[in-house]
């Protein structure tokens, strides 16, 4: 920034200037008396154009144009440097480098240095760790005067958005003018240089630059539009696209503008007109102005007339008039704030922001209620850093010394920022990354992330990726996630390349986000991985502005429309899976539109389409915030109605509305529940690397899930050999296809398979949406063999046992959860059962049982009885009676008569306790009823004319899971009238001979699985 370049009133020196004498030409040739005189009224300008930044950065209503208070910054310091450089070059014949960059050194990074030195050091109280590190970064960068070139990385990198602002920003504007003193000083003393001969004339000094001066003026702003067109990140904080408002103030101090005749009134005039053209820009202009391109325009040339309308002419000492800008300018006020304007624009951005990392964010009063506390350390600063040292004699005697004071306060914050950042970097660990091969595995199923015994902890332990390896936990996907220029993917193959099988997977960033998962998908079926991303892009046909690029995103247009083409001229996927940010528009009917626009397309492909369900968008850095609380992340949850907002094209497909497309969420287990907010840590899995995308560890944990989403909703076929439970085996003779069959054969003792049944242990399911199962019951479910066990002869035994007034039994449940009838055909599912041989008080609540549940409930274990509940076999307190139900529709009433629903009553069956007994249901799509079978015989049926469509779909079209289990005490037992008491006798067992899951008919003809 060009603070206080000019040297101000001058105290008469106490020995003779070390000054060169004058001019021999003298005349037009020699210093013209403009560019020598102190000049109040710039003083005054720099107060105009710090209180706009001022302004704007404390979100003042209506100022928010008040950045172009640093175009106003650039001019004035081109004007004073190129006037103080050639008044040099033309008295003396050269430019001094060496006493030019002492007085820049020691007049402006002194102050500077105390800045940074003072955030390094309350960054490390006032920010948490990640955001230490990110900030220290920072210091150094603003310390080598490389802060622009920094900020400009991060902001044209799309994938590093969503971090926290710096409080160093403001530092992108001091690098700027740093790297012009660095370039245009030497340029300088290059043309004097090479115009030796005619250094006598001053005139001829002045041509030359101005010549140079013009080209390169005419070269930044063309380079200045064009970036703005291309990359406004590049465009506002790079140099070259700068150097031309430098240009401008220089062509101020170099033109023979002493020397044009013209009335007052004309000066008036254009003084006048640039201060309000300043203030028009500083009310007129805000976020959605291209910047810098045309619009930098108008406060550069408006700063340039208020210049120029002051320079005196020809016999002339000053032209302050009393009615010009000028002599307002030329205030005690202005010229006091002008002052201090290097000190206050240092202090009062890291003043706001620091402030705001601990407050959290602040309104525009108490923002500008900080900026106006900044004024009292800058006070401090000019105090007793700034001015000491631009009145040292000592210093300022030999160039050495300045510049020495100048290397010192380059490395003084250097030093600062090394040791807090190094300190911090060891406090958190590593950055290396993550080995996922190492990762433990995903749950396929159920409220938990990874994969464990039901009721099972997580364990104690660092998250995993820690915050500074989450920040940098991308997909490994190389350069496939094209960036916002780009308007056409490369080829993106992955995994089995030569293969003519593949899924695409198509979308923005979110898509992504999935690419490890759907590699080792793709990998397990020696299949092909096509990845077709853009940053930002809306998969929907929507006209979006790049944040990237500072307009319309066009080139995103341009790659949908092409990925499209692509995927219709190409061969045919064996999957296609789509996924987007759905918060591109709030307008529900044009996104609703912009979709049918591109999934028509899409499905004429012919190909299965899945849309992932977009994951939640916790808005807020979230490596940082997990950073500094790592023992406390539940301190990082954040808002569940903002994160996870409705999905209207999720919606639309589960409404049938979307044809040939499936939705697939993994939501319910990244934000369980239905609390108010969302976890940022699962399992010890660090769910975000910002605050919108997930890390890559837990994109691949998340990996067995969607695995069976995919395979579930039928869009994806099993890995595995069709030998295997997965993949049923062929129609047998009678068209029934065998899904999955267990004659429990194996030794007395042993365990039912664990490749066709898990346990549910405790009271409740993980998480414990619903305590005692949500039924009432007493026992505690156990995996011991005491409970549920072999018993050597082909049979399972769930047995009830007590220990003092403990009751404990077991309760198993098939691992896979996708029987399903085809679409229009029949699921079948049979087991033969002996019940506990008790009655009388001794089987006072007792509660065999034998149902299903909806797949969905997996995920959560929320949404009963909407998913769907089938009873297939329920007896209570050792009655000779069976009975079987279907739950369905809401909690209470509703078309299924909750919470009792549709039952059957009680069946009679004598032998039931003594003997084994078929029971079955039947899912039949075709004739829309499900029938319960007692030894063959139907005995209970409800149709889907019961209820209304969208229950029925909801209850019974979908994958389930089996529950063998007995329960002790509960409502069910109570309402029959009896319940478990000190008469119960423990140790009966419920038998199971055989479970049987086939299916038949339907459009496929075969199974489902």
């Amino acid at each position: 920034m060009p603070f206080l370049l000019a040297p101000g009133p001058r105290r008469k020196p106490s020995a003779p200037p070390l000054t060169p004498p004058p001019s021999r030409s003298g005349g037009e040739s020699g210093p013209s008396p403009h560019r020598s005189a102190f000049r109040p009224d710039i003083e005054g300008l720099r107060a105009v154009a710090v209180l706009a930044v001022l302004a704007f950065h404390a979100e003042i209503p209506g100022l928010a144009g008040g950045f172009i208070g640093v175009d106003v910054f650039f001019v004035i310091s081109g004007y004073l440097i190129t006037g103080l450089l050639v008044r040099e070059a033309i008295s003396t014949g050269r430019i001094r480098l060496g006493d030019f960059f002492s007085r820049r050194a020691r007049r402006l990074l002194p102050s500077a240095a105390v800045v940074l030195a003072a955030v390094a050091v309350a960054g490390a109280w006032l920010t948490v760790p990640l955001r230490r590190t990110d900030l220290e970064y920072d210091v150094l960068s603003a310390a080598l005067s490389l802060a622009n070139w920094r900020f400009v990385s991060q902001r044209t990198d799309y994938l590093a958005a969503g971090h926290d602002q710096s409080p160093l920003l403001h530092f992108w504007s001091l690098a700027v003018e740093e790297q012009f003193y660095l370039f245009w000083a030497p340029l300088l003393a290059v043309v004097v240089l090479c115009a030796a001969r005619a250094v006598r004339r001053g005139r001829a000094v002045r041509s030359v630059v101005a010549l140079v001066t013009g080209a390169l003026v005419l070269g930044s702003f063309a380079l200045s539009l064009h970036w703005t067109e291309d990359s406004v990140s590049l465009a506002y904080l790079g140099t070259p696209s700068r150097v031309w408002q430098f240009g401008v103030g220089a062509l101020l101090a170099l033109l023979p503008w002493h020397l044009l005749r013209g009335p007052r009134t004309l000066r008036l005039l254009c003084g006048w007109g640039g201060a309000a053209a300043i203030g028009w820009c500083v009310v007129a202009y805000d976020a959605s102005t291209p910047y810098p391109g045309y619009a930098a325009l108008v406060p550069t040339l408006a700063t340039a007339a208020v210049i120029l309308a002051a320079i005196p002419g020809r016999g002339e000492r000053n032209v302050q008039g009393p009615y010009g800008v000028g002599r307002l300018l030329a205030g005690r006020a202005p010229r006091a704030v002008g002052r201090l304007s290097y000190t206050l624009y240092l202090w009062h951005w890291p003043v706001l922001v620091l402030a705001e990392a601990r407050l959290g964010a602040l309104g525009w009063p108490a923002r500008t209620a900080l900026t106006l506390a900044a004024v009292l350390p800058a006070l401090a600063t000019m105090r007793w850093v700034e001015q000491p040292l631009r009145r040292s004699r000592t210093v300022s005697e030999l160039p050495r010394r300045g510049l020495a004071v100048g290397v010192s306060a380059i490395v003084l914050p250097v030093a600062l920022a090394l040791v807090v950042g190094t300190a911090t970097l060891h406090l958190m660990g590593p950055a290396t990354p993550v080995d996922v091969k190492g990762l433990p595995p995903g749950a396929v199923s159920g409220p938990s992330l990874l994969a464990r015994a039901a009721g099972a902890s997580a364990g104690d332990g660092p998250v995993v990726p820690n915050p500074a390896q989450a920040r940098k936990d991308f997909p490994p996907d190389r350069d496939c996630q094209v960036a916002p220029e780009v308007t056409r993917s490369p080829e993106c193959l992955f995994g089995a390349v030569d293969s003519p099988d593949r899924i695409v997977l198509l979308g923005d960033s979110h898509a992504g986000q999935w690419f490890s998962p759907m590699l080792a998908l793709a990998a397990q079926r020696g299949w092909a991985l096509q990845e077709l991303v853009k940053q930002g892009c809306p998969l929907p046909q929507l006209a979006v502005d790049s944040p990237q690029l500072g307009r319309a995103y066009r080139e995103c247009d341009t790659w949908r429309a092409d990925t499209l083409d692509r995927l219709r001229t190409g061969p045919k996927p064996k999957l296609i899976v789509i996924a987007s940010l759905n918060r591109y528009t709030t307008d529900r009917h044009l996104l609703t539109a912009a979709w049918e626009k591109t999934l028509k397309p899409l499905r004429a492909t012919g190909a299965p389409i899945v849309y992932i369900e977009d994951t939640p968008v916790p808005g807020t850095d979230i490596p940082a915030c997990v950073s500094g609380a790592p023992d406390g992340a539940a301190a990082c949850a954040f808002s569940r109605a903002e994160a996870v907002p409705a999905d209207p094209l999720a919606r639309r497909i589960a409404s049938g509305a979307v044809p040939g497309v499936r939705s697939i969420s993994v939501n319910p287990v990244l934000c369980p529940g239905d609390g108010p907010t969302c976890p940022a840590v699962r399992d010890r899995i660090l769910l975000y690397r910002d605050d919108a995308h997930l890390t890559n560890v837990a994109a691949v944990v998340l990996a067995p899930r969607l695995e069976r989403l995919l395979t579930g909703s039928g869009a994806l076929p099993a890995a595995t050999a069709p030998a295997t439970p997965a993949a049923p085996a062929a129609p047998g003779a009678d068209g029934w296809t065998e899904l999955l069959r267990d004659d429990f054969e194996g030794p007395a003792g042993s365990r039912p398979s664990p490749a066709d049944w898990q346990y549910d242990l405790g009271t409740c399911y993980p998480g414990c949406p619903a305590p005692q199962w949500g039924t009432g019951e007493i026992e505690t479910m156990t995996d011991s063999t005491d409970n549920v066990r072999l018993d050597g002869k082909g049979a399972l035994e769930i047995v009830p046992t007590r220990e003092g007034e403990q009751w404990s039994s077991g309760r198993i449940e098939t691992v896979r959860s996708d029987f399903a009838p085809p679409p229009g055909g029949v699921l079948r599912i049979e087991a033969s059962i002996a019940l506990p041989d008790v009655t009388g008080p001794k089987a006072a609540g007792y509660w065999p049982a034998f149902w299903t549940l909806g797949a969905p409930l997996r995920d959560g274990y929320t949404g009963w009885p909407g998913v769907g509940e089938l009873d297939i076999m329920e007896s209570v307190n050792g009655r000779d009676t069976v009975f079987g139900s279907m739950h369905c529709g809401v909690l209470e009433g509703g078309p299924c008569e909750e919470p009792v629903g549709l039952t059957s009553g009680p069946q009679a069956c004598a032998s039931c306790r003594t003997e084994f007994h078929a029971y079955a249901v039947e899912v039949d799509l075709g004739a829309r009823e499900v029938r319960w079978y007692l030894d063959g015989r139907v005995y209970h049926r409800v149709s889907a004319g019961r209820m209304d469509a969208g229950t029925w779909k909801r209850a019974v079209d979908h994958g389930v899971f089996l529950i063998l289990n007995v329960a002790i005490g509960g409502k069910l037992p109570a309402a029959d009238g009896a319940t478990a008491g000190p008469a119960t006798e423990p140790g009966h067992p419920m038998r199971v001979d055989q479970v049987t899951v086939k299916v038949k008919g339907g459009e496929g003809g075969g199974g489902s699985g």
